[in-house]
């Protein structure tokens, strides 16, 4: 199973290191950013949740939240609230951002690591809109692409290809699965047209071409780990 990321945005650093800790040992990936601004300059889509202050110097995480949740390539990205500001009107307003909880402070590290586990589960079993790997999404419902916000044009084949190789990761696919999988059973084509089709995503992927490896003898996969 992959491991989750999570991003936690908040300006006390001690706090920062005790969610880390506890997360980590929880076996997920975390990683902090210590003000809204920072956390922009990082790939928010790559991350599968946000725990996210509300007050913080410069913008705060309520006007993060909106940012992100107005952005088509972020907005499927949960957030929990962590925060201080625990009137009704604070947590419907958080609510109302699109979070997917709020939690006041001072909590126990006990109800945020349940809450980061019914929120991650939630959004596991939700029917995908997106499949991203940094800044290279796939847009699902609309059938279009875009590489570090940038859209690309990819055909039908080029992007059921690209969303195969992107929900199995790491899995090689022979060229004949490929062709089983994702050409129509009524069009007659040959191995080699795989290996057209890969050379063109190449091209269109920019920085994230190197990800699509051939494996002599065996096939084609999207392996992450390859830099």
């Amino acid at each position: 199973m992959e491991q989750k990321k999570i991003l936690v945005v908040d300006d006390e650093r001690d706090l920062c290191d005790i969610l880390l800790f506890n997360l980590d040992a929880a076996g997920y990936h975390a990683e902090a950013a210590h003000s809204a601004e920072e956390a922009l300059s990082r790939q928010v889509a790559a991350f599968d949740l946000l725990l996210l202050d509300v007050m913080m110097p410069g913008m705060t995480g309520y006007e993060l939240a909106e940012r992100l949740k107005s952005d088509e390539s972020t907005s499927h990205v949960p957030i929990i609230f962590l925060t201080a500001k625990d009137t009704e009107d604070d947590t419907l307003h958080g609510f109302s951002l699109g979070a997917d909880d709020y939690v006041t402070k001072p909590f126990s590290v006990r109800e945020v690591m349940a809450r980061v586990k019914a929120v991650l589960h939630r959004s596991g079993n939700a029917t995908a809109t997106q499949i991203s790997h940094e800044g290279l999404v796939l847009h699902i419902a609309g059938k279009s692409a875009s590489v570090d916000n940038e859209p690309i044009a990819l055909t039908r084949t080029e992007f059921d290809l690209l969303r195969l190789l992107l929900e199995h990761r790491g899995q090689v696919f022979s060229r004949q699965q490929l062709l089983e999988r994702v050409w129509p059973r009524d069009v007659i084509v040959t191995e080699r047209t795989v290996d057209v089709n890969i050379a063109r995503l190449r091209k269109k992927l920019n920085r994230y071409a190197s990800y699509l490896v051939s494996r002599t003898g065996f096939g084609y996969s999207y392996d992450t780990k390859q830099l």
